[in-house]
């Protein structure tokens, strides 16, 4: 077992890195109705708040810096942190559609990290994947991702290397694509959700199981892209499998954990150990307030940013989900008293108008004790503090997306002829004594990969046979619609998403057109089952890459 990230952390806390404007972390509380969103170079928006100051980055090229740093998480609670521009999360990014936007990377971690786009179909190259569309970068040096964001919506972006460890110690920030002809709301708040220990130890850590970290990348075939089976151990063409998980521990080094809470089949991970919950970094008092005016237009981005599930309920307005995974829902219905169910990975846009004047809350509902410190204040402009009551073990009713907002035009149909089709069996199941999770009795690499040529029309059929897990299964570069729930079509809105959340023993059907050529990976977005086996990949077959991977590079793509 490595040394422990926590105890890095200790050793290198004097290595902080700033270059913009310093934050702690909190982008809520920041009206983004009046930004500027024309200017060429990066410009850092930046808004004292009660609790510290936010970043938000407007412009077309901009500048990240990963490093450690220790942040205030809960009232008197400090933990070491991994960031990038010294805030958890890190700052967030907005662009204008149809621009074509740089990020310059610079890693001053001791361990090698790259950026997914999460969401944001992006040229293959771009993708962030180590070992699969670039290496590692590794500790002081860069890299530049360049890309055209052509699709608007609500994205955000992530480390993909070992990222159940690395998205666990804070590498990610939100990535906003505005539409060209701009956005009809007065205020436009994001809401980074997250889970943290507060002992300070983080994921994989102390899960051998769960950990890529210990995964033997050296005989990781990057072969041929034309489908057929190549034995070398490093033919460069960017492909994930061939990756050795015969030594890969999926035992308990913490025999006293022995709570399965959320899924977890303690697999050497015990998942009540999360006991904070966030909201941009921030738990329960520190969480910046909302303030509005009676009568905005209010659009809230909620982003899970964890490896939980999270149900948000907005008190005392009617709200509207106006888009999932960053893509608009055809005439959305009013709704009032549902939460709104936000897997891993996820991301809904909810709106509502401010009428209602008083302090109202946005939280998270459950029945553990850490939902308490997710929840954030919308505050009218001189309403009194305190109006509103938390009311979190409340059970109220989830929006169904499968049956919300209005029928509209849609690519696909359930059943037109497709290309291909394929079915993802999803389980967890134990093998040679360990637990793993499989998609049809396989794990990764040995995972049968989704074919494609471009222009091919691909249905996938998803089944969750797992007793108790969830599995969001997120695409990379690619959009998918959502054609049927458990057997029956949609009957509302046409529901576009990248990553779709499968509770036990659900089944869905979603297609796609192979119209973004690599070789991508599909995964499931709790990334400790992803990192003990539940990867696919989807894979272009006439595709041919200039990557080279480096076996130097310490190549982690989970």
């Amino acid at each position: 077992m490595k040394l422990s990230w926590k105890l890095k952390s200790i050793i290198a806390v004097g290595a902080l890195s700033v270059v913009l404007a310093g934050c702690s972390g909190s982008m809520s509380g920041m009206d983004h109705s009046k930004m500027n969103m024309e200017g060429t170079k990066e410009t850092a928006k930046t808004t004292n708040t009660q609790t510290e100051k936010s970043v938000v980055l407007t412009g077309k090229e901009f500048n990240l810096t990963a490093s450690q740093s220790n942040q205030e998480i809960a009232p008197g609670k400090t933990l070491p942190v991994w960031t990038f521009n010294n805030s958890v999360p890190g700052p967030q990014i907005r662009v204008k559609q149809g621009d074509t936007i740089k990020v310059n990377l610079k890693n001053q971690l001791p361990e090698p990290v790259t950026i997914h786009w999460h969401g944001v179909p992006v040229p293959n190259a771009m993708d962030g994947i180590p070992g699969v569309t670039q290496n590692a970068v590794q500790p002081g040096q860069s890299f530049t991702y360049e890309f055209k964001a052509d699709v608007p919506g609500t994205y955000w972006y992530h480390s993909h290397q070992d990222s159940v460890n690395q998205l666990d110690r804070g590498l990610y920030g939100a990535f906003i694509v505005e539409p060209k002809e701009g956005t009809d709301v007065d205020r436009d708040y994001t809401l980074v959700l997250d889970e943290w220990m507060s002992s300070g130890e983080m994921s994989g850590m102390n899960m051998s199981g769960g950990n890529m970290s210990e995964m033997d990348h050296s005989k990781m075939n990057m072969g041929s892209s034309d489908g057929k089976d190549n034995k070398s151990s490093m033919n460069m063409s960017g492909n994930l499998s061939g990756m050795d998980h015969s030594t890969m521990n999926m035992g308990n080094e913490n025999k006293a954990s022995t709570n399965t809470d959320n899924s977890s089949m303690n697999m050497g991970h015990d998942m009540s150990m999360y006991d904070l919950y966030t909201i941009n970094g921030k738990s329960g008092s520190l969480v910046d307030q909302l303030p509005v005016k009676e009568g905005d237009k209010v659009r809230i981005r909620l982003i899970n940013a964890g490896f939980l599930s999270h149900q948000i309920h907005l008190h005392g307005h009617e709200f509207k989900v106006i888009a999932t995974d960053g893509q608009p829902i055809n005439n959305p219905g009013i709704l009032n008293d549902n939460v709104v169910s936000i897997a891993p990975g996820e991301r809904y846009d909810i709106e509502f108008v401010a009428s209602n004047p008083g302090q109202w809350l946005i939280e998270d509902h459950g029945d553990k004790a850490a939902v308490k410190g997710m929840k954030a204040t919308i505050a009218y402009e001189g309403a009194p503090a305190g109006s509103d009551k938390a009311n979190e073990a409340e059970k109220l009713t989830a929006v169904d997306m499968s049956r919300y907002g209005q029928v509209g035009k849609a690519n696909f149909k359930l059943d037109q002829k497709y290309n291909l089709e394929y079915t993802m069996n999803l389980n967890t199941e134990m093998k040679n004594g360990e637990m793993v999770y499989t998609i049809n009795r396989k794990t990764f690499p040995e995972t049968e990969p989704i074919n494609v040529k471009k222009g091919d029309t691909v249905k996938v059929r998803l089944v969750n046979n797992s007793k108790t897990d969830d599995h969001p299964m997120h695409l990379h570069g690619h959009f998918f619609q959502v054609l049927s729930k458990n057997g029956k079509p949609l009957e509302g809105s046409p529901i576009i998403k990248d990553t779709l959340n499968l509770k036990p023993g659900e089944e869905y059907v979603v297609a796609f057109e192979a119209n973004n050529e690599g070789n991508w990976m599909f995964h499931c977005h709790d990334l400790h089952h992803a990192s003990a086996g539940m990867v696919t990949e989807l894979k272009y077959t006439d595709y041919k890459t200039n990557f080279v991977a480096d076996p130097n590079a310490g190549n982690k793509p989970e």
